[in-house]
């Protein structure tokens, strides 16, 4: 009886082990928002899988939300490493993963949230961008206990930043709010305008002299102007869909993480 008391610490310590290596083995089934600190309504849950979903089928780009209270003794950077590395979040070759932790604030602890990045994620989303996302956007939701909101913000500009809607440049001199990307409307001015106009107004006073002396010049011929609907003829992307197994969407692809990405607390 001594010695079963004296193998018990032993024995604690080899099923906690367990239970934590259980965390970080690849699921089953694919679950790209797993919220076991129950901090989402079902509404939200379901919006937040309906766009990851859709973004992982259109681009193979997995984004992974986790929400727990319990980090298993690991930090929260290590934590999501972990986890996407384990799970394998993002394509295999691609490696193509954003994993995105939360762990509530408590009355005796501090909150915590991270953004980690798979290799192939690296270049579009540097780490300073990912901690600029999280002090700029997420904390200051978390911080008015709107962990849905500050949790979508960052989920849009994972998938701006990806998709090349904008460069982390433009998000780094865009104010919070405002990832558009180029110039906006209110930097034009009076001034611009002039100036364009000045520019062009002696062609459009030639041409309109030149078609009113001459009607019959100008016609518009059936094959002289086509129209174009098919956005898709505008759209060019370096990733190949051939690439990707679009019907395997129910698993993850088996992506790599090395350590990019930054965290934040408050």
């Amino acid at each position: 009886m001594k010695k079963i008391f004296l193998l018990m610490p032993f024995l604690a310590m080899f099923f906690t082990t367990l239970a934590d290596d259980d965390v970080f083995q690849r699921p089953s089934t694919k679950h790209l928002v797993v919220d076991h600190a129950n901090v989402f309504s079902d509404w939200q849950v379901d919006s937040l899988t309906a766009k990851l979903n859709s973004f992982d089928r259109a681009t193979s780009t997995q984004i992974q939300i986790y929400t727990t209270t319990d980090l298993q003794g690991y930090s929260i950077a290590d934590f999501g490493q972990r986890l996407g590395e384990g799970w394998g979040v993002g394509q295999a070759g691609f490696n193509n993963g954003i994993v995105i932790v939360y762990k509530p604030k408590t009355e005796t602890e501090k909150g915590e949230v991270t953004i980690q990045t798979g290799y192939g994620i690296e270049p579009l989303i540097p780490d300073a961008i990912c901690k600029r996302i999280i002090e700029n956007e997420m904390i200051p939701c978390f911080r008015e206990e709107n962990v849905y909101q500050g949790i979508d913000k960052a989920v849009d500009i994972c998938i701006s930043l990806t998709k090349g809607e904008f460069s982390a440049d433009d998000y780094n001199k865009k104010t919070s709010g405002d990832y558009s990307g180029g110039s906006s409307s209110s930097d034009v001015t009076l001034k611009d305008i002039l100036i364009l106009i000045l520019i062009f107004a002696p062609f459009f006073g030639i041409q309109y002299l030149y078609v009113k002396k001459h009607p019959n010049s100008v016609s518009l011929s059936s094959g002289s102007y086509s129209s174009r609907s098919d956005s898709s003829d505008y759209y060019s992307s370096d990733y190949d869909s051939s690439d990707y197994d679009s019907d395997d969407s129910d698993d993850y692809g088996g992506g790599s993480f090395g350590g990019g990405g930054a965290s934040g607390s408050w």
